[in-house]
């Protein structure tokens, strides 16, 4: 299926969605919509372990939500659309990547800070502008403090600066800094780590690790419990595994 602002496309276990708007990569309505249709899709789909998220050019991942899909006559159908992108991606067992070789900034960082992992390179600028211009960020209010903490996200919100990506990896906004030199190369190093490893039981994991947002220790464990023994341990995956090692030799997935 063609798209007009994005482009879309499967490689071994890895689903491709990129950003092809440049140089700014603005998230527009249609964009935003195209992307939900594939994430709706990707649901469905028992071949992908990866989905990442990637953008043509070289200045932006993403400078944000396109300025003009904030004015009063758009606004609730931006919203409406940009959010059920979140609504879906958390909906998804899929491990999501940001890869990020440029500015990622307003809904571009805050789509970049819903994914699992961010790949960025060192000369990336990442930040939440929006109150410069009078709004704010409503996908960072809710998800920021979870991942980098009140105090950051209290930082980032209320000033609207960018930080380097190797600040953002301190706070734990990114996940590795690689240099802009071989960035592609690296990213697909990185990446491989993930794609070795057995679909169902990173999917199994990452339901587990879900459950425990939100919810006291005990209750996060009975969850994790039962998607370990009623999910992971009925695959196929983890029976080779433990097979493998008792026997010493290499597990051979079946993704099943």
């Amino acid at each position: 299926m063609g798209y007009s602002y994005i482009t879309f496309e499967k490689k071994d276990k890895a689903a491709y969605i990129t950003l092809n708007t440049p140089p700014s990569n603005w998230l527009t309505i249609l964009m935003m919509r195209e992307i939900n249709e594939v994430l709706a899709e990707l649901k469905k789909d028992p071949s992908v372990q990866l989905l990442i998220f990637d953008h043509a050019g070289e200045k932006a991942f993403c400078d944000g939500v396109d300025v003009a899909d904030h004015t009063p006559d758009k606004v609730n159908d931006m919203i409406e659309v940009f959010h059920r992108m979140f609504r879906l991606m958390h909906e998804i067992d899929i491990t999501t990547v940001a890869v990020v070789n440029g500015r990622s900034l307003g809904g571009g960082c805050e789509l970049m800070a819903f994914c699992d992992i961010v790949i960025a390179s060192e000369k990336s600028r990442i930040g939440q502008p929006e109150i410069a211009v009078g709004v704010f960020p409503p996908v960072a209010a809710a998800w920021f403090s979870k991942i980098i903490g009140l105090k950051k996200t209290y930082e980032l919100l209320l000033t609207g600066k960018m930080i380097s990506a190797k600040e953002a990896e301190a706070i734990g906004l990114v996940n590795v800094v690689l240099p802009v030199e071989g960035f592609k190369e690296a990213v697909d190093k990185y990446l491989a780590d993930f794609l070795k490893q057995s679909r169902p039981v990173a999917m199994w994991t990452k339901r587990a690790i879900k459950a425990s947002l939100n919810v006291d220790f005990n209750e996060a464990l009975k969850a994790s419990e039962v998607y370990y023994l009623d999910g992971c341990m009925n695959t196929e995956d983890a029976n080779e595994g433990i097979s493998a090692f008792m026997e010493k030799r290499r597990a051979v997935w079946k993704d099943k």
